[in-house]
């Protein structure tokens, strides 16, 4: 993109020295050693002696770049610089000491092209972002997320102050025009929510942010409220001020601190700054947040059952009565999760009319999508809603890794359905996804490519809901242990055809009748695969053959005679003797004898033992 430079926009970029040397702060990145990066980066910039200020932003969503520094000097297009060494400190400074130079020949890409700033080499953007639509994910990477400052510079909280010049049921109408839904798997109209518990008569209510985030491979909560917390934070006070409530509470997982903590500060300054707490910017509304640390469980995210953790309670509860009507203590709350509600500002600051210029007829706006698997870029991407699976995993994602074949991808979480490659060209929305038995949850995307059994990632899946049910109803507690037993025998070579049917049956019945969201769609995994890969099925079955190698019970190891050396290494291994062969010749596995362990080919120097 391009960006017209303004003041502002300045010294957002370059920052009040005219020189920003962006570093991020966030989970991922420290996780690949971004501490390091910033110690070199220190001791470049007071070696050579010129006047950078080091600047702390959060995670772009990039997460195969990381750790990665952007230097933006004021005449110089910003340039990312990603895969930095942190064991490297010699060539951190070299790479700072080039920039200022004029030569950007070793930048990977420049974030945005600045209007008025040529490149002395021509970089283009990064490939993910050609095709983004960075609308509620904008400032990611691009400010401070401990700094309110950075964040009203940006246009932070004008959203805020635009609702609180509205009726509370303006405030909800506009939020109906923008077709807004939950961002957080079912895709229940805000609106209607909202709508609901204002028309209760309560003198307390709720509302609360779920950052729960239980998803295996799914961060795009964490990472905007690392990145972007008062994002959220103004959110979730607007739909307080919508529905008159006077409690907030955001939900987070204590296993994610520096998530809690970034939002506990944004918290503690929105109140310094009188966005919270008594006459809030001068009106009569009143209104406080409270951030919640959870000990985590994936059923936290079903409503009823973040409530009932709030409460000292841990399972979901029938409905009705909804959450609107009676969810915390007894009165009417609202449950939104991070990025909803983080759409929820950014719809107020930047007008309906922008968010509706992306989306679908029922749904508007952008979605972050978090690809992770069997791709080369890992990472959030932020699209609009209807975006083809084709463009998120191919155009963004960058494809299969090399010498790899994509087969299938699992949308919506551990409960999501598999889609297999054939139909990636399906527009990634609520009913769509839906239709070809997968949900959009919160928005996960985990790439499964040909190396992998479509059995086991079904019984992988199963086994996860299995340990995070919470128990309470028969058809989840009973029904899905089923499931995982069924999937184990057939993985082990003891299926038999009728399995087949006593899983569809099974699934089909857990979906009509548990008590929650998490049983309702946790046969989806079953109930995809035995559509697309029944083939799959089949070869356990019926040849006792895993077509991907990976169930230990139905592969064969076998040493390859022109490749092994007759080392004895195998031999000495093997802890079922299942193993001959006389020194310097061509060792045997005997079949009748092996235990499938897999231990000769690990041990192999040579890479002799294969599997059939």
């Amino acid at each position: 993109m391009s960006l017209k430079i303004d003041e502002k926009t300045r010294k957002i970029i370059y920052g009040p020295k005219g020189f920003r040397i962006r570093i991020p702060i966030a989970s991922c990145s420290l996780a690949a050693g971004v501490n390091s990066v910033r110690d070199a980066v220190v001791n470049a910039i007071e070696s050579l002696g010129v006047e950078a200020e080091i600047y702390r932003v959060g995670c772009m969503g990039q997460c195969f770049i990381d750790p990665w520094i952007e230097i933006a000097k004021e005449g110089l297009p910003p340039a990312i610089y990603g895969n930095v060494d942190p064991n490297n400190a010699s060539k951190i400074k070299e790479i700072i000491q080039n920039y200022v130079n004029g030569d950007l020949s070793e930048a990977m890409a420049v974030r945005f092209k600045v209007d008025g700033v040529k490149s002395p080499q021509e970089l283009t953007e990064l490939d993910p972002w050609k095709y983004q639509v960075r609308f509620v994910s904008r400032n990611c990477g691009l400010i401070d997320p401990e700094s309110i400052e950075d964040y009203i510079a940006t246009g932070g909280y004008s959203g805020l102050k635009r609702a609180l010049e509205m009726k509370r049921e303006e405030v909800i109408e506009e939020i109906k025009r923008s077709k807004l839904r939950g961002r957080g798997g079912a895709g229940f109209p805000t609106w209607l929510k909202w709508n609901l518990c204002y028309q209760q008569k309560s003198d307390v209510k709720y509302v609360i942010c779920n950052g729960d985030e239980g998803d295996p491979g799914a961060f795009m909560n964490r990472l905007l409220s690392e990145s972007d917390p008062h994002r959220v934070v103004e959110g979730l006070i607007i739909a307080g001020y919508a529905v008159g409530a006077t409690n907030g509470v955001i939900f987070v997982r204590a296993e994610k601190p520096l998530m809690a903590e970034r939002l506990a500060k944004a918290v503690q300054q929105a109140r310094e700054k009188g966005f919270l707490g008594k006459n809030i910017l001068g009106t009569d509304f009143n209104f406080d947040i409270v951030t919640y640390r959870s000990a985590g469980a994936f059923v936290c995210g079903e409503e009823t059952a973040l409530i009932a953790a709030i409460e000292g309670r841990s399972r979901s509860r029938q409905r009705p009565p909804y959450p609107a009507v009676k969810g915390l203590w007894g009165k009417p709350t609202i449950l939104n999760n991070v990025e909803t509600l983080a759409h929820v500002a950014t719809i107020f600051q930047f007008g309906v009319e922008e968010f509706l210029k992306y989306g679908t007829e029922r749904t508007g706006g952008t979605k972050m999508f978090c690809v992770t698997g069997s791709v080369k870029r890992t990472g959030v991407y932020e699209v609009p809603i209807g975006t083809t699976i084709r463009r998120l995993i191919y155009d963004l994602a960058g494809g299969a890794k090399e010498g790899k074949n994509i087969k299938a991808v699992q949308a919506g979480g551990p409960s999501g359905g598999c889609i297999p490659v054939e139909l990636f060209d399906v527009q990634l929305d609520f009913e769509t996804l839906q239709q070809y038995g997968a949900i959009m949850g919160s928005g996960g995307l985990v790439v499964i490519d040909d190396s992998m059994c479509m059995v086991d990632v079904a019984h992988f899946f199963t086994g996860f809901t299995l340990a995070e049910s919470c128990g309470k109803c028969l058809p989840c507690r009973v029904g899905v242990k089923l499931l995982n037993q069924i999937l184990g025998k057939i993985k082990e070579g003891e299926g038999k055809i009728e399995d087949l049917e006593t899983l569809q049956e099974i699934g089909e019945s857990i979906m009509k009748t548990s008590l929650c969201a998490l049983g309702g769609t946790a046969p989806n995994p079953v109930i995809s695969t035995l559509k697309y890969f029944k083939h799959e099925y089949l070869e356990h079955i019926e040849r006792k053959h895993c077509p991907a190698k990976v169930c230990q019970k139905l592969v064969t190891y076998v040493i390859n005679p022109g490749i092994c050396n007759g080392c004895g290494t195998c031999l000495r291994s093997c802890p079922a003797g299942a193993i001959e062969g006389k020194p310097r010749d061509a060792h045997k596995i005997i079949a009748e004898k092996c235990l499938r362990c897999g231990q000769c080919m690990i041990v192999c120097p040579a890479g002799a033992v294969g599997k059939v």
